[in-house]
């Protein structure tokens, strides 16, 4: 019974976590409300008894997925999108509602006692049991992440507005100079 209650609970935290990420007003905090789904995705896993995929969720999902959003994000402009949804609300709230409906129907057969844990520990799964997969991992996301300070770090001062933005501003300053060069110069009748 404490295991379900326990289940319920993450399980519904994390579905509050994925609406809060549709219902941000920015995207940088949408991002981050996604990393919350993938942490509390990553504990179900790991309490159903999938350490080594709980590490990998954790660490791609919340670490690396979420990194890549705040780099676009940034790269991109934090302005959400005001236009209109492609999908009709009440299309996407019956998927919602068919998705759970679901959902439920597969789980709730499943009456069996759920096995419990093996005895490894989280630090030994994740130190001792898969050592080369964390090494390469934590190399992946060093250089993600070096590769971001790099490409963010401008000899010029930061940016007034969004990429986009300054790239076409940079783009009709290049056009308006061409302009002014390819003028020619009409001799004066002699």
């Amino acid at each position: 019974m404490l295991e379900t209650l326990i289940y319920g609970l993450l399980v519904g935290a994390a579905i509050f976590s994925a609406i809060q990420s549709l219902r941000a007003d920015s995207l940088l905090r949408s991002a981050i409300w996604l990393a919350g789904v993938s942490v509390l995705l990553s504990i179900v896993i790991y309490l159903l008894g999938a350490p080594q995929v709980a590490v990998i969720e954790l660490s791609v999902g919340a670490g690396l997925v979420t990194v890549l959003f705040v780099f676009a994000i940034s790269v991109a402009g934090g302005e959400g999108i005001g236009e209109r949804s492609l999908v009709p609300k009440p299309l996407a709230w019956g998927l919602i509602v068919f998705s759970g409906l679901l959902l439920i129907y597969f789980v709730l057969p499943i009456r069996t006692s759920i096995s419990s844990v093996s005895d490894t520990s989280l630090t030994a799964v994740f130190w001792e049991d898969r050592s080369l997969d964390l090494l390469v991992q934590v190399v992946l996301i060093y250089s993600g992440v070096l590769g971001l300070v790099g490409i963010l770090a401008e000899a010029k001062a930061p940016l007034q507005q969004s990429m986009v933005d300054e790239v076409a501003a940079e783009r009709e300053r290049d056009l308006q100079e061409m302009e002014i060069t390819a003028v020619p110069e009409v001799d004066p009748p002699i």
